[in-house]
């Protein structure tokens, strides 16, 4: 059960709207019954909704005194007697529309706070929520429904579309930004990218004249960065979901539904096509091409460009299989190469 002093929960709901939110089908129960909460099957209750998603849980499924579970129709027949049954193809995608149901995101109540600082030249949507010590620069322009969280700085010029929520902490210049973004806390967008002529006589600082646009329903985890272009502009695709501490450089493209996973970093004029996963602490050189759905495995390096749909691992990265063959080969000749202290001199 989530802690109620930073959760506020809904319903109860009944069966067959759980049914209906997460457009799923009612396998087995009765539609009328009530449930009060959502909670994993090692805790969950019979007034509970559970969900299995991974093999690795039938056991604990089975044994689960949850009194209803999302569950693949394949594994529907494991299920413990009493246990009301939602039959979904994807059990954790349905589950996320249950949760929201039971615990739906908190709208903002509006108002200006008295400790903010709005410029007089900034133009502020209806229903917007602006906390205490968030200053709106000259001529930023915040849509309807906007949430800026304390100490957040929306820099001169910068455009946010409707619904827009900005943490605590968070600074933006020079961007323009799409509708339902959520910007985490202590976020950095639009700061000059790395940008040098390199030289024995010195390292010249670049201008780096580009903005950051951000497209509509992105994410963006806590503490990332991304850096406004040196001219073309630094492009996040609609749909992107960017974790924790992400390094975005100047003039890089992301194409719609990327999902990019905590610690990554990429360098300056790389482009991911759409729907490019790349997993924890991957770096990407610069310049390169992402084709469309390729996948990058944690903690590779890649360094040159990925065709669409490919799977890549590895230091430098390459096809996933080869990377794996190579990391098995390396390990039988560690083995073979040990000395056998049984052996007899």
């Amino acid at each position: 059960m989530a802690d109620p002093r930073f959760f506020l929960r809904a319903g109860p709901f009944s069966l067959d709207e759980l049914a209906a939110v997460a457009e799923a089908e009612l396998s087995r129960g009765d539609g009328a019954r009530m449930f009060s909460d959502v909670s994993p099957l090692g805790g969950a209750g019979a007034d509970h909704v559970s969900f299995l998603d991974n093999k690795k849980y039938v056991s604990e499924f089975m044994a689960s005194s949850a009194g209803a579970c999302v569950v693949h129709p394949d594994l529907a027949s494991r299920a413990p007697e009493g246990m009301d049954l939602l039959l979904s193809p994807d059990p954790y995608r349905a589950y996320a529309r249950i949760a929201a149901a039971f615990y739906p995101f908190p709208k903002p109540e509006a108002g200006i706070s008295e400790g903010a600082v709005v410029a007089d030249s900034a133009k502020t949507g209806d229903g917007c929520r602006i906390e205490p010590g968030a200053v709106i620069m000259d001529n930023a322009v915040i849509g309807r429904g906007n949430w800026i969280g304390a100490n957040a700085v929306i820099g001169s010029g910068v455009v946010l579309g409707d619904d827009v929520i900005v943490g605590p902490g968070a600074t933006l210049s020079h961007c323009i930004v799409g509708s339902r973004v959520m910007i985490h806390p202590g976020v950095r967008i639009g700061q000059d990218g790395f940008g040098f002529a390199m030289g024995p006589q010195g390292h010249l600082k670049v201008p780096q004249i580009g903005r950051v646009i951000v497209g509509n329903d992105v994410e963006i985890g806590a503490n990332t960065t991304i850096d406004r272009g040196t001219g073309p502009d630094t492009i996040i695709g609609d749909g992107c979901k960017i974790d924790n501490l992400v390094q975005i450089a100047h003039n890089v493209q992301l194409g719609r539904g990327c999902i990019i996973v905590a610690q990554v970093g990429i360098s300056g004029s790389t482009k991911l096509g759409d729907f490019v996963a790349a997993g924890g602490q991957v770096g990407f050189a610069g310049h390169l091409n992402v084709g469309a759905g390729a996948q990058v495995a944690a903690k590779s390096g890649v360094m040159r460009d990925i065709a669409p749909g490919m799977t890549v691992g590895g230091i430098p990265a390459q096809p996933i299989k080869e990377f794996w063959r190579q990391t098995a080969l390396l390990q039988k000749l560690s083995r073979d190469s040990k000395p056998d202290r049984n052996k007899k001199p």
